[in-house]
């Protein structure tokens, strides 16, 4: 795990790279209970803020492309993934 200063906050990058650390001990299932449930919600607060991060920075692009009168159209996560198997 990355130490950070108490007043760093972790790129985007890194608490992508911190969240698959996690999916890959968990997938590996040799974790105890204890830590394996700390590491599921650990997991959990990871995905959540990258999922605002992503959404902060859709916004972003979709105001600047507004401002610069041109089209936006972004799906809504899990659109793409549900029409790939028709």
């Amino acid at each position: 795990m990355v130490s950070q200063d108490a007043n760093e906050t972790p790129t985007f990058e890194e608490n992508l790279t911190q969240l698959e650390q996690i999916v890959t001990e968990l997938e590996k299932g040799n974790v105890p209970l204890e830590q394996a449930l700390s590491q599921f919600k650990q997991g959990v607060e990871l995905s959540h803020a990258l999922q605002t991060k992503l959404t902060e920075a859709e916004k972003t692009l979709a105001e600047m492309m507004k401002d610069d009168d041109q089209t936006v159209a972004f799906e809504k996560s899990g659109e793409s993934d549900s029409n790939d198997d028709h």
